[in-house]
């Protein structure tokens, strides 16, 4: 056996062990929790003529929404667009049965846009570069 670095993104077969080691951590989780419910979640902000401009996207499972992509071009922003977004998702969690959500952003990104909507910090890890970090913050959804 060896350990050799992998280049990621994953190119050609790098994918498939990826793509199989991913599968049987989730084989594993189900065998402890006996819950397989794991589901894509998302929404898209289009334009009349179908353009998507951004959207939310994410996953739920054993009852968390996981939010992990959030995008709004520059000039979609402070337009109730991110809070559209944000709203419908967590409908569709709350009608899967989830009852907390989480997400990850840094503090470039958008912690205050999730803090103003019930979003609160459970965790801060500092970046390599001065002045910025990775946060953690959850909300109950119920």
């Amino acid at each position: 056996m060896s350990v050799n670095l992998a280049p990621y993104p994953a190119r050609s077969g790098t994918h498939d062990a990826r793509a199989q080691a991913a599968a049987a951590l989730y084989q594993y989780n189900i065998a402890q929790t006996g819950i397989a419910d794991r589901a894509d979640i998302g929404a898209e902000l289009r334009d009349q003529s179908g353009k998507i401009w951004g959207g939310l996207w994410g996953r739920t499972e054993l009852g968390l929404l996981f939010l992990d992509m959030f995008f709004l071009p520059e000039q979609m922003r402070g337009q109730s667009f991110g809070s559209q977004l944000l709203t419908t998702i967590e409908e569709e969690a709350i009608r899967r049965g989830c009852k907390k959500a989480v997400v990850e952003t840094s503090s470039f990104q958008a912690p205050l846009f999730y803090m103003q909507h019930g979003f609160e910090e459970f965790g801060k890890v500092e970046f390599g570069i001065p002045g910025h970090a990775r946060i953690f913050l959850r909300k109950d959804l119920l």
